[in-house]
């Protein structure tokens, strides 16, 4: 189905545009508004009936700092530096390129962003939390004051969230940029799915052939394509190959339309693939924040992970334990429900004593005992040797009685969405398995491979903030491609 279309073969063009862009999420519509503003004549090819996608679903959540100006009236200095140390200690060398071109652009992004009619407020929210319904300009939304990380460089919140009140502010950032689209003049072709790439004698990738409304139709790019088309989250061949033993109670986010297509197209054109096994998953135990001050412990009656990680970073861990089994367990001082109803962690039973819990759990005798003996020793003296957990959140577990929720990976509700995809280099320009480009190509947004490479080192907005930002480079770049 993804073969690319040889062009000696086509009779007809249908459209014709300098720049085509396949996806009109916020990758597409950042690299269209810079194709366009660049002088070119830019057509956006939407698969549905409107603009937006998976972003206009999202929290409205930028991975942004070095410095922006939401940062500094929170009183928190940062750098580009200091971003790329922290970044680099938690994601790996395997993107350095990339990373530090976003971190020495990020200032200027967000100012490029803000000027665009997105609205940051100025304003903070300290507590641990997934998202805010509030308007709050600035969060922590990332593993920066967990340890090592915290060592790597000084910490500083960077989730940056649009203000809308709710829970799926991106609608906000959509809406502003698709208004500076169609004031551009930036074209739209919609209800049309792309289905390969048109190539030359030489492999130079010069236009895209689509189904609309039935008819197979061919569009020429005088200058480039850039595929936005989003990650493969409800692909279900993709899923099985890369992920085999994902459970039935994993769900995915995004649109229906999150199938991979864009990957598969221009794979076949020749581009290169990274990190295809990678996902973050999340079932977050917080909001409300005093359940972090927790302990989790598998089927073993053993920690495994420092409980104040990021929420993605956490389900990592959960997914590698034996049987994917975990426990959350609270004594009377901090019983709460966890609040994100969705993630479905269920309450096993109170517990009168650390004995009737192993049993009611199905620990081994005295692990639990030991886990708990152990830690709330030692977080009495504010420390935790085995993972470093931050002081804030240590507390012992010492007020009877016990509750434990289990929030077991295939027992929870994990909402997910894959990590791997398209290989590019810091120009946005689709990469070749022998290093070269694929001409004529670029690639921007969830259909390439995220600067994390998987839940463990994920944060939250590292999806709009990158996708918006290497979209903003790939509109640029194929207007610079000779026609």
């Amino acid at each position: 189905m993804h073969d690319p279309t040889p062009l000696d073969e086509i009779d007809q063009f249908a459209e014709e545009a300098d720049v085509i862009i396949l996806g009109y999420g916020i990758a597409g519509a950042c690299a269209a508004l810079e194709a366009r503003r660049a002088g070119g004549d830019v057509l956006v090819v939407e698969r549905t009936s409107g603009a937006g996608g998976a972003s206009a679903l999202s929290s409205g959540i930028f991975y942004l700092g070095g410095g922006t100006e939401v940062q500094k009236a929170a009183n928190y200095k940062d750098t580009p530096d200091n971003m790329y140390r922290s970044m680099i200690a938690s994601m790996g060398p395997g993107q350095a390129d990339l990373i530090r071109r976003y971190c020495d652009g990020n200032v200027k992004h967000f100012e490029w962003l803000e000027a665009q009619g997105i609205p940051f407020e100025r304003s903070y929210y300290p507590d641990k939390t997934v998202f805010l319904n509030g308007t709050q300009g600035l969060m922590w939304s990332g593993n920066e004051k967990v340890w090592p990380f915290r060592d790597a460089a000084t910490p500083a919140p960077r989730g940056h969230q649009v203000a809308m009140e709710g829970d799926a502010s991106g609608a906000a950032a959509m809406e502003a940029l698709v208004a500076r689209c169609n004031e551009a003049g930036v074209r739209t072709i919609f209800d049309t799915t792309a289905t390969s790439l048109i190539i030359d004698e030489s492999g130079k990738v010069c236009g895209v052939t689509v189904r609309q409304f039935g008819e197979r139709r061919h569009l020429h790019a005088n200058r480039a394509v850039i595929v936005a088309t989003g990650g493969y989250g409800r692909n279900e061949k993709m899923l099985a190959r890369y992920f085999p033993g994902l459970p039935d109670t994993a769900e995915p986010m995004g649109v229906p339309h999150t199938d991979g297509s864009g990957i598969n197209m221009a794979a076949e054109a020749g581009g290169d693939v990274r990190g295809m096994d990678g996902l973050i998953a999340t079932a977050s135990i917080y909001p409300p924040p005093q359940l972090v001050k927790g302990i989790i412990v598998n089927s073993r009656g053993r920690r495994f992970v420092a409980e104040d990680a990021y929420h993605g970073r956490t389900a990592s861990f959960i997914m590698e334990q034996p049987d994917q089994r975990a426990f959350l367990i609270v004594d009377s001082e901090i019983f709460a429900y966890p609040e994100i109803v969705g993630a479905n962690h269920s309450l096993v039973d109170g517990y009168e004593t650390t004995g009737e819990m192993e049993l009611g759990l199905g620990l081994p005798p005295g692990s639990l005992a030991h886990t708990l003996e152990t830690y709330n020793a030692q977080a009495a003296l504010g420390r935790d040797p085995l993972f470093e957990k931050h002081a804030d959140w240590l507390k012992p577990l010492t007020s009877a009685p016990w509750a434990a929720f289990d929030i077991s990976f295939n027992r929870s509700t994990y909402y997910y969405i894959t990590l791997g995809g398209l290989r590019i280099g810091p120009d946005a320009r689709v990469q070749r398995r022998d290093g070269k480009f694929v001409e004529g190509l670029y690639a921007a947004g969830a259909c390439t491979a995220h600067l994390s490479p998987d839940g463990k080192s994920y944060a939250s907005g590292m999806s709009l903030g990158p996708g918006s930002f290497f979209g903003r480079i790939a509109g640029r770049e194929a207007m610079s491609t000779p026609d």
